[in-house]
């Protein structure tokens, strides 16, 4: 399929699957007069990039679920470096969570001496 034709039925523009291309995250063949083809793994490909950038991954995170996925794997994520990457984000979670969790106390503390200053 052409770049057109991949970019409609993945969600996304051509302009971002050349992105995608010039980052080594896809890799279409070229025909004889030069136009981009696509077959049905490069837009499984996409559905996958897709989704890890939704989850806030950079695309040199993605770089491991893609080429888990071109060996042929069921999943992305099965492969050893991918799992790195997983738990690596994890880890980013978690302390924005932390981070998160101490930010919430603080407001419930400030709003609670608002509550008592207002009902002594």
């Amino acid at each position: 399929m052409l770049i057109g034709e991949l970019a409609e039925r993945a969600g996304t523009s051509p302009r971002t699957l050349r992105y995608y291309e010039e980052h080594g995250l896809i890799h279409p063949r070229r025909d004889a007069n030069g136009y981009r083809q696509y077959d049905d793994g490069e837009l499984r490909l996409v559905h996958e990039i897709r989704s890890l950038l939704a989850d806030g991954f950079g695309v040199d995170d993605i770089k491991p679920f893609v080429a888990c996925l071109r060996a042929g794997n069921s999943a992305g994520h099965v492969c050893p470096d991918s799992a790195a990457v997983l738990r690596r984000r994890l880890a980013e979670v978690d302390g924005y969570l932390d981070q998160l969790t101490v930010v919430r106390d603080r407001l419930r503390t400030q709003l609670e001496e608002i509550r008592c200053q207002m009902n002594p």
